[in-house]
């Protein structure tokens, strides 16, 4: 979730080397080396962190496992919370690595007030700025754009003939109504941005503040509003049959997911991009949204969905 990557990066909660030590939370990327798939990492231990949400969870898991199967003693820990401490953790050393998103840095991070619409470029002016600046390693990225998007209940997106943001912004105010977050509502790169680029006018009245989960449902069902504010990777899409507004004049940032590591580690051990390229290139936004819908539609464990992936596309 973006306030969970983006927002949680001002938390103030503390990182304890006491909870770093414990190193795991169950299942996939903790019981060391598989075999058959090559030793070339051999040496190489360390802890994969995560941010505290599904999609994180099973890129963590994806992540620890698929190093292992190649040499690589690797735990993973998936407790701490918040943006700002899993990236500290990076930056004290403590977790060898994790997935990070382009718009995050380049904005939380990195301190830059206007995102880069290109996701390539984008990519490439985080990757060299946090390698100067950070000394933290951008592998190449995985085509998942975990970014903001509205999205309406397909039937009534049929109904209401809208394909895009500018669609939304032509109907008659008493069909523009929104479900968002209340960070969303204050932020620029938020609600008033939003309404500003697409010149969406309308009273306070059309506009509900909910939590995030409830979004969906609210969406789906169609009583609170009919355009919800929801991210493009999550499962709950699809399971609740809704429908993505095309954002057609590239408002919101790009959220390019990448692993993330320190740069020591991948210069003492470069095969790590070799390995990671077998896996990040099929990270779809369309494969992350199945992936994370097993966690949180079907209940499953993001470790058990981690390993399952692996296996079903041959790495492990």
């Amino acid at each position: 979730m973006f306030m969970k990557r983006q927002l949680a990066a001002t938390a103030a909660i503390l990182v304890t080397t006491a909870l770093l030590a414990t190193g795991c939370s169950g299942g996939g990327g903790d019981s060391g080396a598989a075999a058959g798939k090559g030793d070339e990492l051999k040496g190489l231990t360390g802890v994969i962190g995560s941010k505290d949400f599904s999609e994180q969870y099973i890129l963590a898991y994806l992540t620890s496992d698929l190093l292992n199967a190649h040499g690589a003693n690797l735990t993973t820990n998936t407790k701490l919370v918040g943006s700002a401490n899993t990236r500290q953790a990076l930056i004290d050393k403590q977790f060898l690595g994790y997935w990070e998103y382009t718009g995050t840095a380049w904005i939380t991070y990195l301190k830059n007030t206007q995102p880069i619409t290109d996701p390539q470029k984008q990519f490439d002016a985080v990757a060299e700025a946090d390698l100067a600046q950070n000394s933290v390693k951008w592998l190449d990225p995985a085509p998942l754009n975990n970014t903001y998007a509205f999205a309406v209940r397909s039937s009534q997106a049929k109904k209401l003939g809208v394909k895009t943001l500018s669609d939304v912004a032509k109907l008659p105010k008493a069909e523009q109504t929104f479900c968002i977050e209340s960070e969303f509502s204050t932020r620029d790169d938020g609600w008033p941005g939003l309404k500003k680029a697409y010149g969406i006018d309308v009273p306070d009245s059309n506009v509900k503040l909910l939590d995030t989960g409830v979004i969906y449902t609210a969406t789906q069902k169609g009583a609170d509003c009919n355009f919800g504010e929801v991210f493009q990777t999550d499962g709950r899409i699809k399971a609740l049959d809704l429908t993505i507004m095309k954002d057609d004049k590239q408002f919101f940032p790009v959220y390019q997911g990448a692993f993330t590591l320190q740069n020591a580690v991948f210069e003492k051990y470069p095969k790590i991009a070799d390995v990671m390229a077998k896996l990040s290139p099929l990270l779809t936004t369309e494969q992350m949204q199945e992936l994370n819908a097993k966690v949180d539609v079907d209940g499953e464990d993001p470790a058990d969905v981690a390993k399952q992936f692996l296996k079903d596309k041959g790495l492990i």
